[in-house]
């Protein structure tokens, strides 16, 4: 991810994205989860007409092909995504194995472990939209990473105009270097934030994530993918 010297109140849209956002995690692996949405963020930024990403990934977006059909059965509907800033990585796959192994939440994913080789905005659209709840990592990292302010810009827009996607958003201050609510954006500050460090934590992760919001978020996720692979064949 390109970070960005911006300020808090500086135009969201305008990215920097010199780096992959997908890191290496041989350690820790995942399966790639590539999915189809109902509705396409990369459309919010191509109409915005101020995101700009590397040429070529431009180039190499033509020539995207679709996914096989005995490819696609094998996709899942997460749980959760952590939306981070690059250089919390680390931080994101502690709060990762902590909210699937001592809350049993999974499965997720963190955005660093998205597929490679793909447009930055194509892996976000994904992880957002096959997924029920998005989480953004708030660190002081946060603010200074133009992308991240792109991504709960356009996760909190998502979920506003998709009706059971309300309240998936989900801000979080994890115990390592968190941002400071007076420093968080208006926009984050008007949604209860998880506090790890809170006594009321674990309260707060239990009445979020609840498995019958999850199971309505699943069974639209699948009937959205069955509709487009319809009219693929067709």
């Amino acid at each position: 991810m390109g970070i960005g010297k911006s300020k808090i109140d500086s135009c969201p849209l305008s990215l920097s994205l010199g780096k992959s956002h997908s890191v290496d995690t041989s350690q820790r692996h995942h399966e790639s989860h590539s999915k189809k949405s109902e509705i396409s963020l990369r459309d919010i930024a191509e109409h915005s007409n101020t995101t700009e990403l590397p040429t070529g990934e431009q180039e190499g977006a033509e020539g995207v092909e679709e996914m096989p059909k005995e490819q696609a059965e094998e996709e899942v509907f997460l749980k959760f995504v952590i939306l981070h800033a690059e250089d919390d990585t680390d931080e994101a796959l502690r709060v990762q194995d902590l909210l699937q192994n001592d809350f049993g939440i999974k499965p997720g994913i963190i955005f660093a472990e998205m597929p490679c080789g793909r447009q930055h905005l194509q892996n976000l659209d994904d992880a957002v939209n096959g997924s029920a709840w998005t989480i953004l990592l708030l660190t002081e990292n946060f603010l200074r990473d133009t992308w991240c302010k792109f991504q709960f810009y356009t996760s909190l827009m998502n979920s506003v105009n998709r009706h059971h996607k309300y309240n998936s958003v989900i801000p979080m201050r994890p115990l390592n270097n968190p941002l400071p609510r007076e420093r968080t954006p208006f926009a984050l500050r008007t949604i209860n934030a998880l506090e790890e460090e809170s006594r009321g934590f674990h309260t707060q992760v239990e009445r979020i994530f609840q498995d019958s919001v999850y199971k309505t978020q699943q069974t639209i996720w699948k009937e959205t993918r069955n509709m487009v692979q319809r009219q693929f064949i067709a």
